[in-house]
């Protein structure tokens, strides 16, 4: 049973064990944070690295972190354009298994992901999956979607969903318990995300969103909280217990993900789904510990 963030990094490494770690592709490797974390995770035998960007700037970087990059692939790149565009071919081309954003913007990345000639689209929606090891909770949370999909329709909440739960299932979990979470947890015509939340539970029941227990609508103390459904006598197989959260929208999400970050002293990791091979797209704020669980998670997914 994976508990922690921990249990990651060992299911990462057995992964990696059983055959020739992924190769890991990092854009615009001239980056101190996703440089360690990918220098680091190489040392684990977790992954084998694939940089892309200026040789001299990165050995400048590795250096000033304590690393050399002697033997390891350099793919070079004079702009963080090229250096996008030559990561998303290895990866397009089969010579890399995983993606990962170094010293370039989302946009950039994303734009180099969608690129119809040798992007890693395919045909499924994308979407964005944390994780937290949260000393206040008794197991590992989930979080989706915190970063890509705006205003997702019940439709595309659907589809994101399946991919975590999907996903999910690759790194090892089974019985996953999803929470669709509003602020209150019944249905109220004037509160969409409470109709959209019933909506997703009535899915799972009919076999449309499969490999998990889906309900909603809940507030989120109730998701995560056995006093609360006790003392709201809230009877569900989810409330107290959730394995993952479909936040109602991307300003949820986001605002629950610094929340569990910044105030909650969770560890967390980030993933990108959806595309032709896992992304590890963390945001420029996230610190290396959050690249590194990244990487682990993404190695375990894929």
């Amino acid at each position: 049973m994976l508990t922690s963030i921990d249990d990651i990094f060992v299911k990462a490494k057995e992964k990696s064990s059983l055959s020739s770690p992924k190769k890991l592709v990092l854009c615009q490797a001239a980056n101190a944070h996703a440089l360690e974390a990918v220098l680091i995770a190489a040392r684990d035998g977790i992954i084998t690295p694939i940089l892309t960007g200026d040789r001299e700037k990165i050995e400048e970087t590795a250096h000033s972190i304590g690393f050399d990059i002697e033997g390891i692939e350099v793919l070079e790149a004079s702009t963080p354009e090229e250096a996008v565009e030559i990561g998303v071919r290895a990866v397009h081309d089969g010579h890399g298994d995983v993606l990962m954003k170094g010293g370039v913007t989302t946009p950039q990345i994303m734009k180099g992901v969608l690129n119809k000639e040798y992007g890693l689209r395919t045909g499924s929606m994308i979407s964005h999956l944390a994780i937290f090891d949260i000393p206040a909770y008794h197991k590992l949370l989930t979080l989706t979607d915190a970063a890509m999909n705006i205003a997702p329709s019940l439709e595309e909440k659907a589809v994101i969903i399946q991919n975590t739960v999907n996903f999910l299932h690759k790194v090892g979990f089974e019985d996953l318990k999803v929470a669709a979470i509003a602020a209150i947890e019944q249905v109220n015509p004037k509160m969409p995300a409470t109709i959209e939340a019933d909506a997703l539970k009535q899915m799972n029941k009919r076999g449309e969103i499969t490999g998990c227990t889906v309900d909603g609508p809940m507030s989120f103390d109730l998701s995560i909280s056995m006093e609360s459904k006790e003392e709201k006598g809230y009877d569900s197989p989810v409330a107290g217990d959730a394995d993952v959260i479909i936040a109602p929208d991307i300003e949820g999400g986001n605002f629950l993900y610094k929340c569990f970050a910044y105030f909650a002293g969770a560890r967390g990791g980030a993933v990108i789904l959806g595309a032709a091979a896992p992304i590890v797209l963390t945001s420029r704020a996230d610190t290396m510990d959050t690249k590194l669980s990244s990487i682990a998670l993404a190695v375990a997914g894929a």
